[in-house]
């Protein structure tokens, strides 16, 4: 408690603890799910290339790279949320590492994804 000079009252300032960002794990699960799914495109790809698994991969592929590709702008929108500063009585927002996992995972879902219908494709038709 600081006392106001000249008054006999004070002022308390409370501490607001810090809140994790949501769209930081928003961004950490939507990465892992591309993962995921990228994985379900590979295995689609190299099991089923003769039954015509390029189908099932170009299908799985879709929410793989949606998901990537939300994965990325979420963990962007998070790391920009927890670097902005506020002033005391606001809420500090935490959760870089997981917003920048986020973004990383997001990232390799995305290419294995895309990477993934390659070589479903190349087998297909080679």
């Amino acid at each position: 408690m600081d006392p106001v000079p000249g008054t006999p009252f004070g002022v308390v300032h409370l501490d607001v603890p810090a809140v994790t960002s949501g769209p930081a794990v928003g961004s950490l699960v939507a990465g892992i799910g591309s993962i995921v799914v990228s994985l379900v495109v590979i295995c689609f790809g190299v099991a089923g290339a003769r039954l015509g698994g390029a189908w099932a991969a170009g299908a799985f592929t879709v929410p793989g790279v949606l998901a990537g590709a939300a994965a990325i702008v979420a963990g962007l929108l998070g790391r920009r949320q927890i670097r902005r500063v506020a002033p005391p009585p606001a809420v500090r927002f935490t959760g870089r590492g997981l917003a920048v996992a986020g973004i990383s995972c997001g990232a390799a879902g995305f290419l294995l994804s895309l990477s993934g219908l390659g070589l479903a494709l190349l087998l297909q038709f080679a």
